[in-house]
C-alpha cells in the first residue's frame, strides 16, 4: 500500500467535507448586508455613509492591532470583523458623532470579540457589545434621531456627525428646521407608540421610509437579505422564526387584551431593531446554541424578552438587551437540550438493572 493511500486510510473523521468555510460564509453575510447599507445611505445620506466607513475601518484596524499585540496572524481575511463594523454602524443613529462610533467600534472588537479569544470564542455578539457601550456612555446622542430622506443629505453632513469630543453639535436645531419635513417630531415609531400611544402605518415601516437607526428601517429589505443567506444554508432560519414568532404571539396576546394601550403584533415586528436583530444578530453562529431544541428556546427567549422590555421597561427598545441576555444563556440552553447519545442508558435505568 502506498504512503499516500495509507495516510488516506488512517486519517480521522470527518471523511466527507462540505465546501463551506468560515471566510466564505462571512463573505456572503457581508454581501447580504450591502443592500441594507445602500438603503441606509439612501435614507440618511453622507452621515450614514461616513458612519459605515468609520465603524468598519476602526473595527478592521483594532483587529489588526490586537493580532499584532497578541502575536497572532492577521484574521482580517475571514471577514468576521467587517461584519461587526457594518452591523454596529447599521444599529447606530445616523447622526451619531463619528468619534463616538469609533470608540464603540474599538470596544466591540477589543472587548466583545478579542477579549474572549477572537472568532469562535466570543460569548456575545461583538457589534451589540459595542452598541451597548455606546448606549450607556453616550445616552443623549444615542437617543437623538434625525429625519430620513432629508433635503441636502447627499451634499452635507448631519451637523452632529462631525462634532468633536466634548463639544456641542453646531446649529443642529437650525439644520432640523431647514431639512426636516413638516410634522417631524424627532421620535421613532416605537417612541411615539410607547409614550404617546400614536401608531404608525405598517407600509412605511415595511418599506423603510421612517426614522430610526441607520440600517433598521426597512423590514422588507432585511428579510429578503436574510432569506438569501437561509437559501444558501449560511444562516439558521429557525432562530429567525423563533424570535419573530414568539414576539408576534406575545405582543398579539397583549394587543387582544387591551388594544388601546398595547401595539398590534405587526407593529412589533416591523419597528425598531427587531428585524435587524432577529436576522443578522441573533443568528450569530458562535453566540447561539447548536442543539435542535436549543435554537428554538434561544430564539423564543429573545422574542419574549424584547416584548417585555418594550412594553414594561423604561426604554422603548429591547432587542439589543434581549439578544445579549440570550447570548449569555446560550451555553446553559445547549447543556439542557443535549440530545440523548445513541445507545446511552439513563441513570435510573442503570440503577434498575
Amino acid at each position: 500500500m502506498s504512503d499516500a493511500l495509507l495516510q488516506a486510510e488512517l486519517r480521522t473523521s470527518p471523511h466527507v467535507r462540505g465546501d463551506l468555510t468560515v471566510d466564505k460564509i462571512m463573505r456572503h453575510v457581508v454581501y447580504a448586508l450591502l443592500p441594507v447599507c445602500a438603503w441606509a445611505v439612501w435614507q440618511f445620506g453622507l452621515s450614514s455613509l461616513a458612519l459605515l466607513v468609520v465603524c468598519t475601518a476602526v473595527c478592521l484596524g483594532t483587529e489588526q492591532v490586537v493580532c499584532r499585540l497578541s502575536g497572532r496572524a492577521s484574521t482580517l481575511g475571514d471577514w468576521s470583523v467587517a461584519i461587526t463594523g457594518l452591523l454596529l454602524a447599521l444599529s447606530l443613529p445616523p447622526g451619531l458623532p463619528l468619534w463616538m462610533a469609533a470608540v464603540a467600534s474599538v470596544v466591540a472588537v477589543a472587548i466583545g470579540k478579542s477579549f474572549f479569544g477572537g472568532l469562535g470564542f466570543n460569548v456575545m455578539n461583538p457589534a451589540l457589545v459595542g452598541r451597548a457601550f455606546a448606549q450607556a456612555a453616550f445616552t443623549v446622542p444615542m437617543t437623538t434621531w434625525t429625519p430620513s430622506q432629508a433635503a441636502g443629505r447627499f451634499t452635507e453632513f448631519i451637523p452632529s456627525s462631525l462634532t468633536l469630543p466634548f463639544l456641542q453639535p453646531r446649529s443642529i436645531e437650525a439644520w432640523m428646521d431647514r431639512v426636516a419635513p413638516d410634522g417631524f417630531t424627532g421620535a421613532t415609531p416605537l417612541a411615539l407608540m410607547k409614550f404617546d400611544h400614536i401608531p404608525t402605518d405598517a407600509l412605511p415601516m415595511l418599506l423603510g421610509t421612517i426614522t430610526g437607526s441607520a440600517g433598521e428601517t426597512s423590514a422588507l429589505l432585511i428579510l429578503l437579505c436574510g432569506l438569501y443567506l437561509v437559501l444558501r444554508k449560511m444562516m439558521d432560519g429557525r432562530v429567525v422564526l423563533a424570535v419573530l414568532g414568539s414576539a408576534f404571539l406575545l405582543s398579539g396576546a397583549f394587543f387582544l387584551w387591551n388594544p388601546d394601550v398595547y401595539p398590534d403584533p405587526v407593529f412589533t415586528l416591523f419597528t425598531g431593531g427587531m428585524m435587524l436583530g432577529a436576522v443578522f444578530m441573533a443568528t450569530d453562529m458562535v453566540a447561539s446554541p447548536e442543539t435542535r431544541w436549543g435554537v428554538w428556546i434561544y430564539g423564543g427567549l429573545i422574542g419574549v424578552l424584547t416584548v417585555i422590555i418594550r412594553l414594561f421597561g423604561a426604554l422603548n427598545e429591547g432587542v439589543m438587551y434581549a439578544i445579549l441576555l440570550a447570548n449569555a444563556a446560550s451555553p446553559i440552553i445547549d447543556n439542557l437540550t443535549q440530545p440523548r447519545i445513541y445507545g446511552a442508558v439513563k441513570t435510573a435505568e442503570k440503577k434498575a438493572v
